[in-house]
């Protein structure tokens, strides 16, 4: 026999779990035979909100389906309640449920209230509704379109997010209030409109897009969108999942591209970023698989981390001297750029910028860059060669790992810079490191280049280096006349490569190598 002390706490157990089996409190069928589940509110008031069943929200699947129609009323003990919001969950996850018809007394829609509902084609929404939840119709693909009533005055996040069947969406003069990522990736979207008399947003110039008057702040857009000149910011995730947009001209007159703003937008095959952006957002243009090439404006002083991350289409980029920091995976997974020219400008390069460009060549790495972060050149595996400068102090874990097509590496400096283990993973064991003389010891028992067999000592006076190529750019003509120049001047000797730059070879760097360099060029031409 069972302890009775045992016997008791088991007995509560059973009691406890018998007593929040359901949720909601009652339920009843409408005129059509529907059943539907019911919280009371308010018992003095006798109001009640539909919800779902059971102990959970996700306790039930498909509870409720087909067409349902909320009454104004319910009668439950003999008492008549009134029927006045939507609880949040309420129909979560009810992929059978085709159309729900919202009575007259209802002020409120819950958050998550039609989460997934992807059957549901049509919701008819009362002029007595004045709040709609955030993410209420999150992911209801069967929605073609939607009238939202003058009495709404709030729309919470994501309201219509993933609703990747919706053409149009008109926001009445009422609403003062929306959230953030209100359509978020509703691909089909051609039409947005704000209506006249809105005192807090406008849709100006039947621009399609939602902007924030006061602060001119574009915060939604759609596939047909024409962002007016009088926009000055791109909100984040403003145009995330628009498939459609083909083009879009940026106006003058925004300073800022919000974070994933164009993100996903893979119909994108050219953009136009004009001199006053200052700012673009991390993953701005991340998933833009149709762009093939960009020109960054140089009023732009950093590229964000992942902004144009898997812009598999991208050829070609062209950053400019403003750029003084490339964030994490800025270009990762460009599958298509086979050649990038990174400006003196830049002082560090982040972790995994450049990781699996598997179509790069070759690379520049600046004197100016100090710090090459990890992963950042990881699976370039079209890479040949790569120099690094001897500014670089730092190289991150598996910089280069996986970049199976090196034959040399170029180090400069003649002390290692500090390098991890797998920096150089599973790059080819012929693959040759060129280190200034006297060096080679240093390099051979350092961390991150000792598996590094075939070390060669080189002056970086032949072979390796071009003799008069003082910008290191593999070609000699007048721009290394005026590189020795500015060299000469302001005796910088980050600026040249000083064995190229010696062109006649007499130990230093002053006027009679800019003569020798000057009478080559003239000899070749």
């Amino acid at each position: 026999m069972k302890h009775p002390i045992l016997r008791k706490l088991m007995l509560i157990a059973v009691l406890l779990t018998s007593s929040h089996a359901f949720a909601h409190d009652f339920e009843a069928q409408n005129s059509d035979g529907v059943t539907i589940y019911y919280n009371i509110t308010s018992a003095s008031d006798l109001t009640v909100k539909v919800t779902y069943k059971g102990s959970y929200y996700s306790s039930y699947s498909n509870e409720y389906s087909g067409k349902v129609r909320i009454p104004e009323t319910v009668t439950y003990n003999s008492k008549t309640y009134s029927v006045t919001s939507i609880d949040g969950y309420a129909f979560y996850n009810c992929d059978g449920l085709k159309s729900v018809t919202i009575p007259n007394p209802v002020t409120s829609i819950g958050g998550y209230a039609f989460f997934k509902c992807t059957g549901l084609t049509s919701v008819t929404i009362p002029n007595s509704v004045t709040s709609i939840g955030s993410e209420a119709f999150y992911k209801c693909t069967g929605l073609t379109s939607v009238t939202i009533p003058n009495s709404v005055t709030s729309i919470g996040d994501g309201t219509f997010s993933y609703c990747s069947g919706l053409t149009s969406v008109t926001i009445p003069n009422s609403v003062t209030s929306i959230g953030a990522q209100v359509c978020l990736n509703c691909s089909s979207l051609t039409s947005i409109i704000v209506e006249q008399g809105n005192t807090r947003y406008d849709s100006r110039g039947n621009c399609n897009a939602i902007i924030e008057t006061t602060k001119n702040k574009l915060i939604q857009g759609c596939n047909s969108t024409v962002i007016p000149n009088s926009v000055t910011s791109i909100g984040n995730y403003a145009f995330e999942g628009c498939i459609g947009l083909t083009s879009v001209t940026i106006p003058n007159s925004v300073t800022s591209i919000g974070i994933s703003a164009f993100f996903k937008c893979t119909g994108l095959t050219s953009v136009t970023i004009p001199n006053s952006i200052t700012s673009i957002g991390k993953s701005a243009f991340s998933k833009c698989t149709g762009l093939t090439s960009v020109t960054i404006p140089n009023s732009v002083t950093s590229i964000g981390d992942g902004t144009f991350t898997y812009c598999s289409g991208l050829t070609s980029v062209t950053i400019p001297n403003s750029v003084t920091y490339i964030g994490d995976y800025a270009f990762s997974k460009c599958t298509g750029l086979t050649s990038v020219t990174i400006p003196n400008s830049v002082t560090s390069i982040g972790d995994g910028t450049f990781t699996d460009c598997s179509g790069l060549t070759s690379v520049t790495i600046p004197n100016s860059v100090t710090n090459i972060g990890g992963y950042a050149f990881s699976d370039c595996r079209g890479l040949t060669s790569v120099e690094i400068p001897n500014s670089v102090t730092s190289i991150g874990d598996a910089t280069f790992s996986y970049c199976s097509g090196l034959i040399e590496i170029i180090s400069k400096s003649a002390t290692p810079p500090t390098a991890y283990d797998y920096t150089f993973h599973n790059v080819p064991t012929t693959t040759t490191l060129y280190v200034p003389v006297g060096s080679k010891e240093a390099y051979a028992n350092a961390t991150g280049w000792s598996s590094f067999t075939n070390i060669v000592e080189d002056d970086f006076k032949t072979g390796v280096k071009i003799k008069g190529d003082a910008n290191g750019d593999k070609t000699i003509d007048v721009s290394d006349i005026m590189s020795l120049a500015n060299y000469i001047l302001s005796n910088n000797e980050n600026s040249v490569d000083s064995a190229a730059a010696d062109v006649n070879n007499d130990g230093k760097i002053d006027v009679s190598d800019i003569m020798s360099l000057a009478n080559m060029i003239l000899d070749k031409e």
